[in-house]
């Protein structure tokens, strides 16, 4: 019986994502992988054709749509809970038709306004993450500089975004946020988001957060020379991120090992029944 916060596993089918693009680009081994997922524990298979990694450009339509249909339909059909991660309405549509039963959009709407109509009529859980320029030129809205600094910031604009979706029809009970750390975010900014989500969950909605091998902790965990830890190297802190996100009561987190992270999960559920007695 799962406990704490649902886990939703990252399925990239990419060529270029940060942490495993290529890896998973095949149909075939995309759904093979998410089939792993599933058995580590998963709740949830977070499908993406589009990579957002810093400096990252868009596949044309009907690339991503080419990655993302075949894999959705057929985990979908297993009794998978899927959610695909695109910021296109035609992506949305197609994904809800294959199968998908969360939007996980990046940009909050923003990227594509009608993505709002879709998650609206479809009447699904939508994840709006706080998000300010696509990837290939993110970087250059990474200030804060506001009295509130990058939480006055991320809280008010997510709750602008919140506005524009009750606007567009989104029921409030299926609302998700999503702070988007690392995106147009430096690495001080993403620890300060993470060391505040109470403000951030002040606003009334689930939070799921992204923490997984993000270069953020790559950076802390830098060697002498500074060079941050290569990116396969950094689970034993996303793990201990996992546990402190646990406590935090967030609705979700999204992880590419999923074992490790659901071991956390119940070291976590287990201390709290223990200190439940």
């Amino acid at each position: 019986m799962t406990t704490g916060p649902l886990l939703m596993g990252v399925v990239n089918v990419t060529p270029d994502s940060f942490s495993d693009g290529g890896r998973w680009l095949e149909p075939d081994a995309a759904i093979a992988h998410g089939r792993e997922l599933l058995a580590e524990g998963a709740d949830i298979l977070d499908i993406g054709g589009e990579s957002t990694r810093p400096g990252a450009t868009r596949p044309l339509l009907e690339e991503e749509l080419g990655r993302v249909v075949p894999v959705i339909t057929a985990l979908a059909a297993e009794g998978a809970t899927i959610s695909v991660d695109t910021m296109r309405a035609e992506v949305a549509e197609a994904a809800l038709a294959a199968g998908a039963r969360i939007l996980n959009d990046v940009s909050g709407g923003l990227a594509d306004p009608r993505i709002l109509e879709v998650a609206a009529a479809a009447d699904v859980p939508y994840v709006a993450m706080h998000w300010r320029a696509h990837s290939d030129h993110m970087r250059d809205f990474a200030t804060y500089d506001g009295p509130g600094g990058v939480v006055g910031a991320v809280c008010d604009e997510l709750g602008a975004r919140v506005d524009a979706l009750l606007a567009a029809g989104i029921r409030p009970e299926r609302i998700i946020l999503d702070p988007g750390l690392g995106f147009a975010k430096g690495a001080e900014h993403n620890w300060e988001l993470l060391a505040h989500l109470d403000r951030l969950a002040a606003l009334g909605y689930p939070l799921l957060v992204g923490a997984s091998r993000k270069t953020f902790l790559g950076r802390l965990l830098a060697d002498d020379s500074g060079s941050p830890r290569p990116v396969d190297q950094r689970e034993a802190a996303n793990v201990a991120l996992t546990t402190e996100l646990a406590r935090a009561r967030v609705w979700g987190i999204r992880v590419h090992d999923v074992r490790s992270s659901r071991d956390a999960l119940r070291v976590v559920a287990r201390l709290e029944q223990e200190g439940a007695r």
